[in-house]
């Protein structure tokens, strides 16, 4: 595939990678003697055995992402999960043997985590992890700091990607490319900014929210379960959090929610969502010259975009009111 990253090129990047985290550790005063890659997709995570510290590298990223804006948004989640782990939420918290806050190591800016022993025996159950979503909605409310609305929406991410797929048929077929642009024309105004929203979805509120499918960043210990991969975190609509976890996950939701004292969910965000969610699907194959294992990975979801109504049926949606 022209333009692609080879895997010669991959195993590169992630070997870069790892010896920046492991030289990054050290510098910080980890015994570092047997690092192991744990995972390798959109960030390539860690293990700094054997001290228990995880480390995860970003290394697939949109062009906006430099240096400053990516530290900040790392900030943010460190912030946001050593506030919530001080409570007693169970979170995989910031590692406590160095401290809280993003490390630059040659090309990459890298956040150091706590190890935890994962259940591997244990098969993720969505719709039960979406009812656990509840809690953590219970206790980011309470949240004393500040961050950004919607800013997990990443509307210039897919702006640009959608510029980008203009120029790769190969990636995306024009049909594709002019609904997907005309369906962002009508969803991007209302996740830009907090006026565009409310004044579509007038009552539904907002908190601080996970931001990146908190059911599927759930983690099994034999401790229990743990919330976890924070990067996206933001202010918005619960809604966000629930996107394409389908009507199962959502009534598993509405039904902890009630129990919790939460709203339930609003029908008409909840498409809103999916569509965003949609067009963001769409988007990332921009990213595929970067991650190859995209263009196959995201087929289900292209397909399922391809077979929905019109931007979620809310093409009459207006950021205007």
């Amino acid at each position: 595939m022209a333009g692609f990253l080879t895997p010669d090129q991959l195993a590169a990047r992630t070997s870069r990678a790892r010896d920046a985290a492991v030289a990054a550790g050290r510098a910080l005063g980890l015994t570092v003697t047997d690092a192991r890659v744990l995972h390798d997709v959109f960030s390539v995570v860690v293990h700094l055995a054997p001290s228990p510290v995880v480390v995860r590298v970003p290394t697939v990223l949109p062009s906006y992402a430099d240096p400053d804006t990516q530290a900040a948004r790392q900030r943010r989640e460190l912030d946001v999960v050593g506030w919530l782990a001080q409570q007693g939420t169970p979170v995989i918290p910031p590692s406590p043997l160095v401290p809280a806050e993003p490390v630059r190591r040659d090309e990459f800016s890298m956040t150091f985590w706590q190890y935890v022993e994962q259940d591997s025996g244990t098969e993720p159950d969505y719709v039960r992890n979406s009812g656990l979503v509840a809690g953590l909605h219970a206790a980011l409310r309470a949240y004393p700091g500040r961050v950004p609305f919607l800013s997990a929406a990443e509307p210039e991410f897919v702006t640009d990607a959608l510029a980008v797929l203009q120029e790769r048929p190969d990636l995306l077929p024009a049909a594709d490319l002019d609904r997907a642009r005309r369906e962002w024309e009508i969803l991007e105004p209302v996740v830009r900014t907090r006026a565009g929203f409310e004044a579509a979805f007038p009552g539904v509120g907002f908190q601080p929210i996970h931001g990146d499918a908190p059911a599927v960043n759930i983690v099994s210990t034999e401790g229990g379960e743990l919330y976890s991969d924070f990067e996206l975190v933001t202010y918005g609509p619960v809604e966000w959090d629930l996107a394409a976890l389908g009507p199962e996950g959502e009534a598993a939701y509405n039904a902890a929610a009630r129990r919790a004292g939460l709203r339930a969910l609003d029908e008409r965000a909840v498409r809103l969502v999916n569509a965003v969610g949609a067009s963001r699907a769409v988007a990332c194959l921009a990213l595929a010259p970067q991650l190859p294992l995209l263009v196959e990975a995201l087929e289900p979801a292209l397909d399922t975009w391809r077979a929905a109504p019109f931007a979620g049926g809310l093409s009459g949606l207006s950021a205007d009111g």
